[in-house]
């Protein structure tokens, strides 16, 4: 089968289109025929050689997929060959066929592309995650999202928008993006280049500060995200771009009875997985259904065009979500 492959860790001309063995679907999975995928900031981590797949998952990147099921392993009765789905997969997705977990997968709405598709879970279940289920996000709350314009941000603005109207938004974002951020509905966009955000933060809530935050910078931002976050507030890191290593204020800490949560989706146990995935099916599935959340896409590439859609993603270039087509 077609893919695109790594023969070396580097830039993003280490990408290649070349030959694969197609996999096989054990037992709990299925067989899917590709139709798109999406370019994800891990991906790019991986490519580098920082970032290695779950052990026993493919070592071809993509972690989601967009397509129609092929094959059925052992024990899957939910599914149908044909059936059009959308499902997370531990690698694989940059290929024609990846295996997925059949309890990973969604069905895509009839009113929904397969570019769209692959869209979703990913991003939106990451919003999803770290926004609502770990982070608790209520109506009345602020929530402050780093990201600008990156696909798991606009997912969170839009999910906030829907599922807690009443939620004040606060997004920071570079110059370029500050409009198309405030017209995805939000409260308050902060330009990280020349604006303090904690202290914009502080003036917006008349010092309350925010009870949720969603990063993905990591030690740079560290303690002005703590200054940001309200008594009882929760920092959900999903991401240390800025590094690893920064101080903390722990009796600060203690005395606002604040939480910082770490959380990753990839290497989650498959029954972990599985139920985030039937909890956002519950959740949000809806609202795609209905569109009352549409995907936001960037740019459709062709697979082999796969390099430059790294190059694009890692000059954060984009808005919203860049997706690879096999069609």
């Amino acid at each position: 089968m077609k893919a695109v492959l790594i023969d070396k860790f580097g830039g993003p001309e280490v990408l290649r289109i070349g030959e694969a063995e197609r996999p096989t679907p054990g037992k709990g999975q299925v067989l899917v025929a590709v139709a798109a995928t999406s370019v994800n900031r891990p991906d790019i981590v991986q490519r580098e050689g920082k970032y290695p797949p779950p052990k026993g998952e493919s070592e071809v990147l993509g972690l989601e997929v967009a397509g129609t099921i092929q094959a059925l392993g052992a024990g899957v009765d939910r599914w149908s060959v044909g059936d059009r789905v959308m499902g997370l997969v531990g690698g694989g997705g940059y290929a024609e066929y990846a295996v997925a977990y059949a309890d990973h997968l969604m069905r895509i709405p009839e009113s929904m592309s397969f570019e769209e598709a692959a869209c979703i879970c990913e991003a939106y279940i990451t919003a999803y995650l770290n926004v609502f289920m770990l982070g608790g996000l209520e109506d009345g709350d602020g929530v402050l999202l780093h990201g600008g314009g990156g696909g798991v941000n606009t997912a969170a603005i839009q999910l906030c928008r829907t599922l807690r109207p009443d939620a004040k938004v606060l997004v920071t974002a570079s110059p370029g993006k500050l409009e198309r951020i405030e017209s995805l509905g939000t409260d308050q966009v902060i330009d990280y280049r020349s604006q303090d955000f904690a202290a914009e933060v502080q003036r917006f809530t008349d010092g309350r500060g925010v009870e949720v935050i969603l990063d993905h910078i990591g030690a740079a931002y560290l303690a002005s995200n703590m200054k940001s976050l309200a008594v009882g507030g929760r920092l959900v890191i999903i991401g240390v771009t800025s590094g690893i290593k920064a101080e903390l204020n722990l009796a600060l800490m203690m005395v606002k009875r604040q939480q910082i949560i770490g959380s990753v989706l990839r290497s989650r146990p498959v029954p972990e997985k599985a139920a985030i995935v039937a909890e956002f099916s519950r959740q949000v599935l809806p609202l795609l259904v209905e569109r009352k959340v549409v995907p936001l896409i960037h740019k459709v590439y062709g697979l082999d065009d796969a390099p430059q859609a790294h190059r694009e993603l890692e000059a954060s270039a984009h808005f919203g979500k860049i997706v690879l087509s096999l069609a």
